[in-house]
């Protein structure tokens, strides 16, 4: 997506020395154009604006120098203090600081962020009450979703954390040669002395060395590696998230380290050794004094300064440049589902085509998912470590069920979600959401499942309602269904302009939601012989499922004569169909849902999952559904929380309202982004079979 192209092509010309940086996702958007030269040489100069490296790091030399052998000025750009979900240039930042001054590490000199924190009365933007207010909900969320600047960490509080006798002590280590120890005015020796102050001060403590996580990976050495450490120091070298350890301490000493502000966001006390960027503004105790920073500051005024005015964010999905919030939701999001993903998952049922999505959509760092073929090999894997089971769909699997319950074990369920694809899931085409079930499945009115008690007890928020009715609203409006397979056309009915126009949609009559979920009418004809009765003069259109149209699935209605419908539409969406019809009449199809949203009348035949709450006729009603829910509480448990959405282009997490933005570029572009060619196909299940083989021996 670029939206703002003009703008980009108004915007400075720069030359750039580093290729990671020239290469970098969505960097035209975060600085602005589209103009940049890669190495000029000398002639080229003189129609530059502006020279940009990354920050003061010896990889930026080259830039620096090439700046002011020509008089031009130097940008420094950095990682932003919310950068991304994991680590390295796998993992594109979401963040970047472009600094026009200095960088916010380096104490020697001013960076745009301590020019915004040192400004005078007349000249300060964080004045803003409005400002202010912002800062304060997105440092609550910060810390309610426990964000920092990678994001990949678990958030389990290690055990020896939990045990230690308090007050407890972090000391925070950082990797030897990093830019920020030297240009924040610290040294090796510092880190040797902010231990020993940290023991010394706080006697009855017990003091933790927290090491860095490159140090931890072996990539990188710390200051205090391979040194004997102060009696009773211990230490503390688990990935886990920052925020999570931070919780449980009680003071922490910092040299620079960023831990130190996101200790400040937890309001603990914090002593600097060093001068990172949020010291000398009143909030920490600093063993180190910049001069320049003279004015004091709430916490509230430094996150809103570091997080919101200094650094500039692209969204994550689709690049444009967005505001600080959508990262930190981004980024909520996807530490939400890591911690709903955790541990071990075992999967039996699901098809080898399928298994690298349900990998993704399973994806947690540290988890462990494996495929069995068969309940007693899953069974044969299974030891005391605690174990999820995992199957596709509800039909098949009551030796898995079984076990489960023999062995006291969580059985997950997964279908596809209700906005699935550009194309269909019979053609191989990878889907946009999914639903994992813990209960049951929603298309099995047989028993509750997840989204059933929720609907029927779960209470909706003023701005889940509002967010659920700006969806269905689009949903409309945009024609999105659960699958888009086929090319927008207009349509024109051929009833009277006095006739009922009933829109009868087909379904796969073998598939498990019309087996489980319509006890009564159990085939196509069946529906279709009973809409007649009821509806005698309407005007009966019959669309069949995209599946039984491909040839794929079973349903198919024969050519007859006197066929109990008056018109067969096959090649048009159902928005359209939808469009022009009075009122739907279907067994457990979700085109039901979907004449709900448009506002039509609905008569279920079946139990589909958004039947039995007030909003459609049952002729086969289900009695433990009692509560009478408003439209769009069943929108929003049924699009906004149920479901997971996962963007395959960008491989994270998603909202409904990104899916439906995806679905939209797909359906522009006539293809589905993460859909294989047809002749690949062979080549590709060859491929995962093999994959899954050797993930199976290890």
């Amino acid at each position: 997506m670029r939206p703002n192209s003009a703008r980009l092509n108004d915007g400075p010309r720069l030359g750039v020395f580093s290729r990671r940086l020239m290469e970098l996702a969505n960097i035209e958007e975060i600085l602005g154009t589209d103009r940049m030269i890669f190495r000029p040489d000398p002639a080229q100069a003189r129609g530059l604006d502006a020279i940009i490296g990354w920050g003061h790091k010896p990889t930026a030399r080259v830039a620096r120098q090439y700046a002011k052998a020509h008089r031009l000025p130097y940008w420094a750009v950095e990682d932003g203090f919310l950068r991304s979900v994991d680590l390295g240039p796998a993992c594109p930042p979401l963040s970047l600081v472009v600094d026009k001054c200095g960088i916010y590490y380096d104490a020697s000199c001013p960076s745009a962020l301590e020019e915004l924190l040192a400004a005078s009365s007349a000249d300060d933007a964080l004045a803003s009450s409005g400002l202010i207010e912002r800062s304060q909900r997105c440092r609550e969320r910060i810390v309610e979703a426990r964000l920092s600047k990678y994001n990949h960490t678990t958030d389990e509080i290690p055990t020896e954390l939990l045990e230690a006798k308090r007050p407890i002590v972090l000391v925070v280590d950082q990797t030897w040669g990093d830019a920020s120890v030297e240009l924040g005015q610290c040294n090796p020796r510092r880190f040797t002395e902010m231990l020993a102050a940290a023991c010394a001060e706080n006697p009855d403590a017990t003091v933790f060395l927290k090491t860095h996580p490159d140090t931890i990976a072996g990539k990188e050495r710390g200051h205090f590696t391979g040194q004997p450490l102060p009696a009773g120091v211990r230490v503390l070298a688990s990935a886990v998230n920052p925020l999570a350890v931070l919780s449980v301490v009680d003071r922490i000493y910092v040299c620079t380290s960023q831990l130190g502000f996101e200790a400040l966001l937890l309001e603990k006390p914090v002593t600097c050794f060093g001068i990172p960027f949020y010291a000398g503004w009143g909030l920490t105790d600093d063993r180190s004094v910049c001069k320049r920073r003279t004015r004091s500051r709430t916490v509230d005024e430094l996150v809103a300064a570091a997080l919101i005015l200094y650094p500039r964010y692209v969204h994550p999905l689709f690049g444009e440049r967005v505001d600080v919030e959508e990262i930190i939701e981004h980024l909520a999001l996807q530490r939400r589902r890591f911690r709903e993903n955790r541990g071990r998952i075992f999967c039996f049922g699901i098809s080898v085509w399928k298994r690298p999505f349900v990998r993704r959509y399973l994806r947690a760092p540290g988890n462990d998912i494996r495929f069995f073929g068969s309940p007693k090999a899953l069974e044969a894997k299974l030891d005391s470590r605690p174990t999820r089971l995992l199957t596709w769909g509800s039909r098949g699997h009551d030796k898995l069920a079984e076990l489960a319950r023999r062995r006291n074990l969580t059985l997950l369920r997964m279908e596809d979600g209700f906005i699935r694809s550009v194309g269909l899931g019979s053609d191989l085409t990878a889907p946009g959401s999914l639903v994992v079930d813990a209960r049951g499945i929603y298309y099995d009115p047989r028993e509750p499942s997840d989204l059933e008690t929720l609907l029927e007890t779960r209470g909706f928020s003023p701005a889940e309602l509002a967010r659920a009715q700006r969806l269905r609203e689009r949903i409309v409006e945009s024609g999105i269904s659960k699958y888009n397979s086929v090319p927008d056309r207009t349509f024109e009915t051929r009833a009277r302009d006095s006739q009922t126009v009933v829109l009868v949609p087909g379904q796969v009559e073998d598939d498990a939601s019309v087996i489980l979920g319509s006890p009564v009418v159990r085939s196509n004809w069946a529906l279709l012989e009973a809409v007649r009765a009821l509806r005698p003069e309407a005007h009966i259109i019959y669309k069949p499922h995209p599946d039984v149209v491909s040839g794929n699935r079973r349903g198919r209605l024969l050519a007859v004569d006197n066929p109990p419908f008056d018109e067969l539409v096959m090649d048009v969406p159902i928005g359209r169909c939808l469009a022009v019809a009075d009122e739907v009449h279907t067994m457990t199809s979700l085109v039901g849902f979907e004449a709900l949203l448009r506002g039509k009348r609905v008569v279920t035949h079946g139990q589909p999952f958004y039947a039995g709450y007030g909003l459609t006729e049952d002729r086969a009603p289900l009695a433990r559904r009692k509560r009478r829910l408003r439209l769009d509480e069943l929108v929003a448990g049924t699009l906004l929380i149920y479901p997971r959405y996962y963007h395959f282009p960008s491989l994270a997490f998603c909202t409904a309202e990104e899916m439906l933005t995806e679905m939209e570029i797909q359906r522009s572009q006539g293809k589905n982004r993460h859909r294989l060619p047809w002749l690949l196909r062979r080549g590709y299940y060859l491929a995962i079979l093999a994959r899954e083989i050797v993930h199976a021996r290890h």
